[in-house]
């Protein structure tokens, strides 16, 4: 079963969809749909932006969608490299409390089923101590058929409303504009140029080239549907690539790691650094390594 452009398949004899994908790359225009979605990453590496947020994401990670947010998983750029030789893999359960399953979330029984799914519209990821539980119940749905099935949903809902962490949002813009397939695709492949060439000095005019507009017009239509100005949205690829690099240890400094990002300046990259994370990029490496050590001795 393929998803196609921007419409979830509607399956007559389903009201609850398993969907498992392997591909060479993750789906790559921006995207939303009416259905919540929960998406297992089995495979792959890459950016999940939702809304206006990106978030890095890795195998073993479980994202909640919330109906209408728009979204896409950005493979990293090795994964669209000729002959790269990877895939992803990933299984997603959609589902609409508004559509087949509305006779079903209107029963009392179901009302914090229901006021969760609303309190996490903006999405939310799943806490790594629940990932292997939900997984399997994951994997349980996609295998049932008929009224086993909708059981298995039952026990999907009840593990996710059950997460005692407070899923924090996946976006903080709540009223981006509809996207079209048409607008979905032309922000899909602005994401696509800039997240491939976050390294290059790219400026406003190489970006709006490729949206076939003008610099002004493409300032304004970049505002109105991602919620971010060019310049904020290219600091964010560059500091969240930088942030992977730190952490990677594979650079031989933090200098190495700045104009690999595309900074000219170590004093520009530590300004915007602490401006999208909060801290310095060395007080960030050295907080990623002393959780490192806490769980290794926590493990042994």
């Amino acid at each position: 079963m393929k998803v196609l452009q921007f419409t979830i398949p509607v399956l007559h004899d389903k009201s609850v969809i398993a969907e498992k994908v392997v591909l060479p790359y993750h789906y790559p225009y921006l995207h939303r749909h009416k259905e919540i979605q929960l998406t297992w990453v089995q495979q792959g590496e890459g950016t999940l932006i939702a809304g206006n947020n990106m978030h890095d994401y890795a195998p073993g990670d479980i994202f909640l969608i919330g109906a209408n947010l728009p979204h896409v998983f950005k493979s990293n750029p090795e994964y669209f490299a000729p002959n790269a030789n990877k895939q992803i893999e990933a299984l997603t359960i959609f589902f609409d409390p508004q559509g087949a399953l509305a006779p079903l979330f209107n029963l009392p029984e179901m009302k914090p089923y229901l006021m969760f799914m609303q309190q996490h519209q903006q999405g939310g990821k799943i806490p790594h101590d629940m990932v292997d539980k939900i997984s399997k119940i994951m994997i349980a749905l996609e295998e049932a058929a008929g009224p086993d099935q909708l059981v298995q949903f039952f026990h999907l809902l009840k593990a996710v409303t059950g997460i005692k962490t407070k899923l924090m949002p996946l976006s903080t813009y709540g009223n981006l504009p509809g996207i079209t397939d048409n607008e979905g695709i032309r922000i899909g492949n602005i994401y696509n140029y800039i997240m491939q060439h976050y390294s290059d000095a790219i400026t406003l005019e190489d970006v709006a080239k490729v949206a076939f507009m003008t610099p002004e017009s493409f300032c304004r239509y970049f505002k109105k549907h991602t919620g971010h100005t060019f310049i904020a949205f290219l600091n964010e690829v560059r500091i969240n690539e930088a942030c992977k690099k730190l952490i990677s240890h594979r650079f031989e400094s933090i200098n190495t790691v700045a104009y690999k990002c595309g900074f000219k300046s170590i004093t520009n990259f530590n300004r915007v650094f602490r401006c999208v994370i909060g801290t310095s990029p060395r007080a960030y490496l050295d907080a990623y390594n002393n959780n490192v050590v806490s769980l290794n001795r926590a493990a042994s």
